[in-house]
């Protein structure tokens, strides 16, 4: 490594800490630094938090690696690099397992396993923040001169991480002072809710919604189609709320008979109906003081619908059975996959109650608008279901994550969440020996076959015809599909490879070779 090489891949670093750049904008200009510096295959930032590692930016892996989450005690290679003061390398004849294996870009087939791998701690202050490794195809890619390179770069990437923190502080201090969103607790064995994933346009304006009026004690309504994730978004309101170290509790409207509800949300006194043995709290003063949550609120009865907006209105509310008088200091979110001002029209919503819930409505997007987060959301559930079938890795076939990003998703993220369990479970069952390394392909999801849900009705989903598998042979599709995306990219960059293959979420070299597998211009003569 000469010196003018790693002046090269140092000074633009140097210079990003002084500019105002987007979060992930800043890790990806660090991550193409380090592969200008250390040649090698791939290269991923994870952040340290509580017992997980968290990949911020990734550049040669899977798409879907940036929802995945690494419990460091199952993951040795990890522990080993946070332990140690300076980079470390992993030869191809290390034991230890990697957790790279069959995530690396344009790998197909047999050849899964990473062979040589260097990685060192990022430390602001004297903390562990996190980790930067390097993957290589090849043993022996690495030699000792990449260490030390390496260990001159890792000064200024965490001085860079350390930038990123503060301005990212600064942020949401004004924003909101109170709370910042946690996505793993590790305390006491505490489990945090699922946290809100995606990169998308549409997901990003959510969250900053969801920040903006969760530091406010507004009511808000929650719509968005079944499957959504409508909950998670009631739980990182709850979170950013001051109400987040009061209880946040929920009910779902539709699951209880209606001669329960008025009983599950006010609550009743002995004798108040028969089975009425003793006092019994509702849901509202279970809440008080923190946040409660109308689940499909749109399923109330006209009855109960007046007595619930007498309780918004007052804070006041009385046990069934009982003349006594109960105050409560309630934030109410509600949240309905149903069209409330059609239902009002309708007769089967009362008008003031609509106007009393949707003080602030925050709409969440179906799965269809949010583009790459298909693939995001899949390495959160493929990484459980590798965790719950003791898999050393499960990942997706290339034409398998084309498959998920052309299909429609009619029944959302739940729908995404039950097709990967099912697959997986299906593929292990065809498998023999059971493999360390299972790789799930379109055959595997059976999109082909309908088997992940029918297509929601046209009038329901507008994007339908748009999406949904065409009838041709699905391997015709899915290369159909590749072209598209590239040649529109493309366009948009005026030729630019590079610029696209950022875009588009891949290495450079990999699309490269996949333009030319699918009969396009090769990028390989391009400077």
């Amino acid at each position: 490594m000469t010196s003018n090489a790693l002046l090269h891949a140092l000074v633009p670093l140097v210079d990003d800490l002084a500019r105002d750049l987007a979060e992930g904008e800043r890790y990806r200009r660090l991550l193409e630094a380090v592969r200008t510096l250390v040649p090698c295959d791939a290269t991923a930032l994870l952040r340290l938090d509580g017992e997980w590692l968290v990949p911020l930016a990734v550049d040669g892996l899977s798409s879907d690696t940036l929802g995945r989450r690494f419990k460091v005690d199952e993951h040795p290679r990890f522990q080993l690099l946070l332990q140690s003061d300076g980079p470390t390398r992993f030869p191809a004849g290390s034991r230890l397992p990697d957790p790279y294996d069959g995530l690396v870009e344009g790998m197909e087939g047999e050849q899964l396993e990473v062979h040589d791998c260097l990685g060192c701690v990022l430390r602001v202050g004297e903390r562990p923040w996190g980790l930067l490794t390097l993957d290589a195809m090849e043993a022996e890619r690495f030699s000792a001169h990449d260490l030390d390179a390496l260990q001159t770069f890792s000064s200024l990437a965490a001085a860079t991480v350390s930038v990123a923190d503060r301005l990212q502080l600064l942020a949401s201090r004004a924003s909101d002072e109170h709370q910042r969103a946690e996505i793993y607790r590790a305390a006491a064995g505490e489990t945090a809710p699922r946290p809100l994933l995606g990169h998308s346009a549409v997901i990003r304006r959510l969250l900053d919604e969801v920040r903006t009026v969760g530091a406010s004690d507004l009511t808000v309504l929650v719509t968005g189609e079944t499957g959504v994730g409508k909950e998670l978004v009631a739980q990182a309101l709850h979170a950013a709320s001051p109400r987040a170290t009061r209880p946040l509790v929920s009910i779902n409207c539709a699951a209880l008979p209606e001669a329960l509800v008025e009983s599950e949300l006010f609550g009743h006194v002995r004798g108040a109906f028969s089975g009425a043995v003793g006092d019994r709290r509702g849901k509202f003063e279970l809440a008080d003081g923190g946040t409660l949550l109308l689940d499909e609120v749109g399923e109330l009865p006209l009855a109960v619908q007046a007595k619930l907006l007498r309780v918004l209105q007052s804070g006041q509310l009385q046990r069934l059975g009982s003349d006594r008088e109960h105050h409560v200091d309630v934030r109410l979110i509600a949240a309905t996959n149903r069209d409330l001002a059609e239902e009002v029209r309708k007769g089967r919503f009362r008008a003031d109650l609509y106007h009393r819930l949707s003080v602030y409505p925050l709409r969440v997007p179906p799965l269809r608008e949010r583009g790459r987060d298909v693939l995001l959301l899949s390495g959160a559930f493929l990484d459980e279901n590798r965790s719950r079938l003791g898999l050393r890795n499960l990942r997706l076939a290339a034409e398998a994550q084309a498959a998920l990003l052309a299909y429609d998703w009619p029944g959302n993220v739940r729908e995404l969440e039950h097709l990967i369990s099912r697959s997986a479970l299906k593929a292990l069952s065809r498998q023999t020996p059971r493999p360390a390394i299972l790789t799930l392909t379109v055959a595997d999801l059976g999109l082909e076959e309908g088997e992940a849900g029918s297509p929601a009705p046209a009038h329901d989903n507008p994007a339908a015809a748009r999406a949904r598998v065409p009838a041709q042979p699905l391997k015709q599709a899915v290369e159909g599909y590749q072209r598209g995306l590239i040649v529109a990219a493309l366009r948009r960059h005026g030729d630019n490879w590079s610029a696209a293959a950022r875009e588009l979420g891949v290495d450079r070299a990999n699309l490269a070779r996949l333009a030319a597998r699918l009969g396009l211009k090769s990028a390989a003569a391009e400077p």
